[in-house]
């Protein structure tokens, strides 16, 4: 998987959202009390987050605000998304600083992380402005995947959550993929297409939203996917 091509479609499908007549004060529903100022504000920092922390080997960046006029939003943003591009443009096997060991310190781990956190930020966007798309099912996928190797243990790692005490079963309808989280046999299933599993997994949908089918203890399974599993 491309993910510096995907981060770059995804990087220039968000800027898109940033019109001149876009409204800054949108709420932003899956962000809680956010507006659509802080999430272009969230990614345009986290942009130069990485970029320092792949140019410097640390973690401490903070920017001043960004502009709170649509139009110098807008460059402010883009000029985030081109300096991320140029610093993830190199060998993923390239040493990097992250902010887990959970995996390889690479930039790697970059392209893909902020090719997942673009994606879902630019479904928030859409969701706010009233314009959400589905996920591609293989980038959805992969991001599912990158959920329970990286975010579920790390939160446990962090003491944000407990070891969840059953297993849990997580099957993508749209293309077979199947995932188990917790220990033993699973005492459950959700079931629904990969797209819709990581929006639920990112917490963007309820566990018993019609999109979704259980079978087994659903009791016991929705316990599980509320986690928390992510930050």
């Amino acid at each position: 998987m491309d993910f510096v091509a995907i981060l770059r479609e995804k990087l220039n499908g968000f800027g898109e959202l940033i019109t001149p007549d876009v409204n800054l004060a949108a709420p932003v529903p899956s962000c809680g009390d956010w507006t659509f100022y802080d999430l272009v504000d969230h990614v345009g920092q986290g942009n130069m987050w990485v970029v320092t922390g792949v140019a410097e080997g640390r973690g401490d960046y903070q920017g001043p605000p960004a502009p709170k006029d649509p139009i110098e939003l807008r460059a402010w943003y883009d000029a985030s998304a081109k300096a991320i591009l140029e610093a993830l443009s190199v060998a993923p096997e390239t040493p990097a600083w992250t902010f887990t060991s959970l995996l390889p310190r690479t930039v790697g781990f970059w392209q893909r992380r902020r090719a997942q956190e673009t994606l879902m930020h630019l479904w928030d966007g859409q969701d706010a402005l009233g314009t959400a798309e589905s996920f591609e099912p293989a980038l959805a996928v992969d991001g599912i995947t990158e959920v329970f190797e990286l975010f579920a243990p790390r939160m446990i790692q962090r003491g944000l959550a407990k070891e969840p005490e059953v297993a849990l079963s997580v099957h993508s309808t749209d293309t077979g993929d199947s995932w188990t989280y917790g220990p033993g046999t699973p005492v459950a299933e959700i079931s629904g297409t990969a797209s819709d599993l990581l929006l639920a997994l990112w917490q963007r949908k309820q566990a018993n939203d019609a999109a979704f089918s259980w079978q087994g203890n659903w009791a016991a399974g929705e316990r599980v996917i509320a986690g928390p599993l992510v930050p």
